[in-house]
């Protein structure tokens, strides 16, 4: 198994906070950051029912396809990963990757993916790939957030703690474990309606320990500090995996001046929302802030690619 060593950074900056960074993106190569989180308990419930396969979702340049991959290869479970949009192997790092760990990519339209939670879309599945474990999108279950839950082990002396959401999974692990005056803040990489803040209140419904727990949306901005557990996407820029200037020229310069690496699509939006709420003052005075880095770097030669832009690490 990988070692679950707590690796936090101190980040120095011009505020009179203490800001550390948990680097969760150095755990292992392959399977880094909150995707083995995400995975480990299901791959162990995998093993109990007796599964030898395992099917999951994602889309083309998906950081859960790629952990996901090599995570079944190392751990001996066949994989298949069923892929939005065209097929695109010869060009997209990602899935030649993941074909390379030994993943079987079944592409589907991305009018059919929509319908990946339907009974007759997994019946159709089960009939072309028979017996199978499944893994939803983004390791988004119960063994999915309740790995998540042991982010947060040992680390229970900062007032806040702070994620990249992009299913609500992390967020709602974090949310389970944390300690009972700590405050856990997601920053949505996606635009519009903030709906995850319904969802992940639904998902807390089931844990005794995190059910009365409140959780709010971008409203608490209006707040002099934020002073409950949120999920804020007023930071999601563009779009989930669309290039924006501005966290962009922020990116390069994070990396620069701290030596530590972001992904564009997760981390780089959350650090940047970090220094915004640093800026207009809204966390408590002195507090101890924790930033999640959940990985994620895999992704970045693909988006690169795509945006025609220069790696700055």
């Amino acid at each position: 198994m990988i070692a679950q060593r707590a690796i936090i950074q101190e980040l120095k900056t011009e505020y009179l906070y203490h800001l550390a960074v948990l680097r969760l993106d150095l755990l292992d190569p392959e399977i880094s950051g909150n995707k083995w989180f995400k995975l480990k308990r299901n791959l162990d419930e995998a093993r109990r029912l007796g599964h030898t396969k395992i099917l999951t979702f994602g889309g083309a340049y998906s950081n859960h396809i790629a952990a996901f991959a090599a995570a079944c290869k190392r751990f001996g479970f066949s994989s298949v990963g069923v892929i939005r949009g065209e097929k695109q192997v010869e060009t997209n790092e990602t899935l030649a990757r993941a074909l390379h760990d030994g993943m079987h990519l079944h592409y589907v339209s991305r009018e059919d993916y929509k319908l990946k939670e339907e009974k007759k879309f997994l019946n159709d599945l089960h009939r072309k790939f028979g017996q199978y474990y499944l893994i939803p999108e983004g390791g988004n279950n119960l063994q999915g957030i309740l790995g998540c839950a042991e982010i947060l082990s040992g680390q229970k002396n900062y007032d806040y703690v702070i994620c990249a959401c992009g299913t609500g999974a992390t967020f709602a692990g974090l949310c389970i474990s944390s300690g009972e005056a700590q405050k856990i803040i997601g920053i949505s990489v996606l635009k519009g309606e903030n709906k995850m803040v319904d969802e992940v209140r639904q998902t807390l419904h089931a844990f005794d320990k995190a059910k009365h727990k409140k959780i709010l949306g971008n409203e608490i901005l209006q707040e002099d500090v934020l002073n409950e557990n949120c999920i804020i996407n007023s930071y999601a820029f563009k779009g989930y995996a669309s290039f924006d200037p501005d966290w962009y020229h922020f990116k390069t310069r994070f990396e620069h001046t701290h030596n530590i690496p972001l992904d564009y699509v997760y981390t780089s939006k959350m650090m940047y929302a970090v220094f915004a709420l640093l800026e207009n003052k809204k966390f408590r005075p002195d507090a101890r802030i924790l930033i999640v880095h959940s990985g994620g770097l895999q992704g970045n030669k693909g988006f690169e690619t795509r945006y025609h832009l220069t790696p700055s690490l």
